[in-house]
């Protein structure tokens, strides 16, 4: 990335001169700020770096207290000089840390350029000495000291490592930092006021990094959670009285919900974004169960179906589904379902000895202390907890080894809104406890259902689906910035992960007026992240398409779990980023995945390589395969773009806002 270096200004023009830039750098020691611009100014959005070099007016204890307050104002990177003072550097550092900033030691040669030795001594005592991110600037006589510099790349991480060279002799090597890999270099505006000799202007060292190449951006709004609106619409099916559900959304899945639920003999009556569902009666419910159900498309709507079918009938329920659901094994749902006193039985037996659709479940239920993996997720745990409180005596519900834990309270959330009271306690290892929760960690939950309970009539605000929402935040950090309405940053959604993952990697986020306001992202340096996928599953092609951009060796977890998706999502993932010419492997349950920045794989002629790819039917892969497509050599041409209409079907056209 370009970080244009702005000096000489006070608070106003400071804030004019940002308009545009990719990133800057403000030079506190040489802009007229009081404690308040400074605060003012690191408010925005675009990615910042403090800096503040000693001497002259500019004293240690002013260079610190300009730099907090930067930081803690939202600086994205603070730059200390080698040689300020350790007490100094330290509390800095500390505050950098507390606050989540790149914490930058740098040195300057204002002279020359030492031996490979000596600068290779110089990069290890600034991470010594704490860096996070070290930045080399020496001044350059001729070729061999710039390779000498950038030479450097081949000795250290690349995304800790800014080293180019000063004056006309080293002027391409502010390119070529970046070719190698570096998270940014320095230019100065188009006024042409350097702040260091060999500075190239803004739009100079644009045209050449990005030539016809344009950034993208959009604000969007995103379709209500499915998982939300499918729980809901079930439950209100199941209630006594008349429920009103608000900014639904249509999608394939939500609509088999209201298919079914009308076949179960609930009223549906749909006006704009807003449902209103009368449950079905007892009676009725009996006699559509016995001639069976169709769930269309939805794993989650046959998971849910199968433990309230065995509840609700008495009857043998017969279900059926359409599309991938049949290929789609139900891995684990015959012995959790045989657990509790029921039978599961397939139409016809299939290759890999799981239990598919169509097939035939038999209550009912028993009641007490049942235990049960999770190991193969959480929908049919939704689908028990779900029909559970209908049984006349108490349950304990132990789920050992739970996966995609945020759906299982979800659940939990949505049936409280409905009047229904389910305790729970999450239980884990030493390492769980002092985490304060860390869902990954937990090794066994126990939910407690009290028997008896009946589903009352409610009003629910279907909150906006973070799953449709993270195409349009992945794009927005990679290629330019986004902005995105109608998202709950409390939710319990588990795909809220999506905001921790792209600040780990280093993007830029801020959300305004509160918990449900827009959220917004900005490109920034991004770098390799490791994360564990395990509870948001969803997640997984479009953060692959994230690590392709982010350099280093990225590491995501729970590739395991994606085998059982709308596709063998795993092998699919894996056959797009290797088609696309992105270095990526599968390694035990991790994926692993060799990221460039964007800015060097423009330079180096190594963006992904377009072409026609398949989607596999899977609405997931065609949304990672259209944000890809922003950073492709040529056009993507995706086999199958309408099965995005299972969970958001206008998402072409409002993705196509980013391309135009």
């Amino acid at each position: 990335m370009i970080c244009t270096t702005l000096q000489n200004k006070d608070k106003n023009a400071l804030l004019e001169a940002m308009e545009g830039l990719e990133m800057a750098e403000i030079r506190l020691d040489k802009c007229e700020l009081s404690l308040q611009d400074i605060e003012e100014v690191f408010s925005c959005d675009i990615p910042l770096v403090a800096t503040c070099r000693i001497g002259g007016d500019i004293s240690v204890q002013t260079a610190e207290r300009r730099l907090i307050k930067a930081v803690e104002a939202g600086a994205s990177f603070v730059d200390v000089e080698i040689e300020a003072p350790k007490q100094m550097s330290k509390r800095v550092k500390e505050v950098a840390r507390d606050c989540g900033a790149v914490f930058i030691r740098s040195y300057h040669d204002w002279n020359g350029t030492d031996s490979l030795e000596a600068l290779k001594a110089l990069v290890d005592k600034c991470r010594y000495h704490g860096a996070d991110m070290v930045k080399i600037v020496t001044t350059a006589k001729d070729d061999s000291d710039v390779d000498r510099v950038l030479s450097l790349y081949e000795e250290y991480e690349p995304y800790g490592l800014i080293a180019f060279c000063m004056g006309k002799e080293g002027e391409r090597s502010r390119i070529e930092c970046l070719a190698k890999g570096a998270p940014y270099s320095y230019a100065c505006p188009d006024d042409g006021e350097q702040a260091a000799p060999g500075q190239i202007p803004t739009s100079k060292m644009r045209e050449i990094i990005y030539g016809d190449w344009k950034e993208s951006a959009g604000s969007f709004d995103v379709p209500c959670s499915k998982s939300f609106a499918q729980r809901a619409i079930i439950a209100a099916a199941l209630a006594h009285g008349t429920s009103t559900l608000t900014h639904y959304s249509p999608c394939g899945d939500n609509e088999s919900a209201l298919e079914l639920a009308r076949r179960l003999g609930a009223q549906v009556i749909v006006e704009d974004d807003t449902v209103k569902i009368t449950g079905a009666s007892t009676q009725s419910l009996k006699e559509t169960l016995a001639k069976g159900i169709n769930v269309g498309e939805s794993g989650l709507l046959c998971r849910l179906m199968i433990p309230l079918a065995a509840i609700l009938c008495d009857e043998a329920v017969h279900i059926q589904g359409e599309r991938t659901l049949p290929t789609r094994a139900l891995k684990g749902a015959s012995q959790i379902m045989e657990a509790f006193g029921a039978e599961l039985t397939p139409d016809s037996p299939s290759e890999d000895g799981e239990c598919h659709v169509p097939l035939t479940v038999k209550g009912p239920l028993r009641h007490g202390r049942v235990e049960i993996s999770g190991a193969y997720g959480s929908q049919i745990i939704s689908g028990l907890l779900m029909a559970l409180p209908y049984l006349e005596k108490n349950t304990t519900l132990v789920v050992k080894d739970p996966k995609s834990i945020p759906y299982m309270f979800i659940t939990i959330e949505v049936l409280k809104k409905f009047g229904i009271r389910i305790a729970n306690d999450m239980l884990g290892g030493e390492d769980f406890f002092t985490s304060e929760g860390d869902w990954n960690l937990c090794t066994e939950i126990h939910f407690k259902v009290k028997g008896g309970q009946s589903l009352k009539a409610a009003d629910i605000d279907l909150e906006g689906d973070w799953s449709s929402a993270a195409g349009f935040l992945v794009a927005g950090a990679i290629f330019g910035q986004a902005e995105v309405d109608n998202l709950d940053t409390a939710s319990l959604q588990a795909d809220l992960s999506i905001m921790d993952i792209l600040m780990e990697a280093g993007a830029s986020l801020s959300q305004s007026d509160g918990e449900q306001g827009t959220v917004h992202v900005q490109r920034a340096p991004l770098s390799a992240f490791r994360v564990d996928a395990n509870q948001c599953p969803d997640l997984f092609p479009v953060i692959s398409v994230l690590a392709a951009f982010c350099q280093g060796e990225n590491h995501i977890a729970g590739i395991g779990r994606l085998s059982n998706k709308e596709s063998d999502r795993g092998q699919a993932i894996l056959e797009m980023l290797t088609q696309m010419g992105v270095e990526a492997g599968i390694m035990d349950d991790e994926l692993i995945i060799i990221g460039k920045s964007l800015c060097q794989r423009l330079l180096t002629g190594e963006l992904l390589k377009g072409g026609e790819y398949s989607s596999h039917h899977d609405h997931r892969m065609a949304m990672a395969l259209a944000v890809a497509s922003l950073g492709a050599d040529s056009p993507i041409i995706i086999d199958d773009k309408q099965c995005v209409a299972k969970s958001f079907p206008t998402f072409f056209e409002s993705f196509n806002q980013m391309m135009s």
